[in-house]
């Protein structure tokens, strides 16, 4: 039975923050899990050395920006998240690794975390917190852009999960959990798939109906996917570039929550897809990457 019973909220005391509290306050109908609110504050960067400032001055500074977030992180967010229970932990370190570490250790189950709205190159190769929590976390993490300007939680509704399928070796998985969310959330599902686009390929030949070709055969393996699952969603399927048909398919559907994957692949981009931080920006909706 699906259940979300802890959650890990990293938080940086910004609008971002409250916007997402209040996208999850909306969610506590139907999910009543503990809430742990983390903030990380990493080691001090000093323009001058260590000798220079003195041990004294140091640990004076330390104390008092620790006794700072300590006061900031023991009301924060107590509007937003009034119909939870709620944890809050201050952690030293480095930031996204001691988030990942938290949630391996206390088997979160959802990391709610709000991204800046970044270009894909700068977060892609050099990476936000998000960025690296995206990487490392092996629970499903809920982001999206542009979460400050979350409406009032009265105001939101999860009343469509659209459910972003390749057909990969992660999609029973994707499937499992979008078609549960929505069960407990009595939300319609929507399963989204982008087919391969060969227009413009000079010098190869494809048949005149490539188009219905390739969207046969993936609606043949998707109902067995939802066979194997037991949903039963509607599905929209479109030809194109991976990560903008699925957001458009998305905007379509009046999706509320997408669901994507993370990939599995070796490397130097290790289990995050291209596709993934591409569908987080341009997502109409917050995204829960699983």
């Amino acid at each position: 039975m699906f259940a979300l019973n802890q959650i890990l909220f990293p938080v940086d005391f910004s609008n971002r923050c409250r916007g997402a509290a209040r996208m999850l306050d909306a969610l506590h109908d139907f999910l009543q899990p503990e809430v742990t609110l983390a903030h990380v504050l990493p080691p001090p960067h000093f323009e001058y050395s260590m000798a220079d400032l003195g041990g004294g001055l140091i640990q004076e500074y330390t104390t008092a920006r620790t006794e700072q977030v300590r006061k900031d992180l023991e009301y924060f967010l107590d509007e937003e998240l009034k119909h939870y229970k709620i944890r809050r932990v201050l952690l030293e370190g480095d930031p996204a690794r001691k988030l990942v570490e938290y949630a391996h250790n206390h088997q979160i189950d959802l990391v709610v975390m709000p991204t800046h709205g970044y270009g894909g190159f700068r977060r892609f190769m050099l990476g936000s917190v998000t960025a690296k929590v995206l990487h490392d976390a092996d629970c499903p993490v809920f982001t999206g852009v542009h979460m400050e300007d979350a409406p009032e939680p009265e105001e939101i509704q999860i009343r469509t999960v659209a459910a972003a399928l390749d057909l990969g070796p992660l999609s029973p998985k994707i499937l499992r959990w979008a078609a549960e969310l929505a069960g407990v959330a009595r939300a319609k599902l929507v399963i989204l798939h982008a087919t391969p686009s060969v227009e413009g390929m000079a010098g190869e030949y494809f048949e005149p109906n490539w188009k219905e070709r390739f969207a046969e055969e993936a609606g043949r393996r998707i109902a067995e996917l939802q066979q194997t699952a037991g949903a039963d969603a509607e599905v929209r399927i479109e030809a194109g570039d991976a990560s903008t048909c699925v957001c458009e398919l998305a905007r379509k559907a009046k999706a509320d929550l997408l669901i994507i994957g993370r990939g599995s692949t070796a490397g130097v981009f290790g289990r995050i897809r291209a596709h993934a931080y591409s569908i987080i920006r341009q997502s109409p909706c917050p995204v829960v990457s699983v």
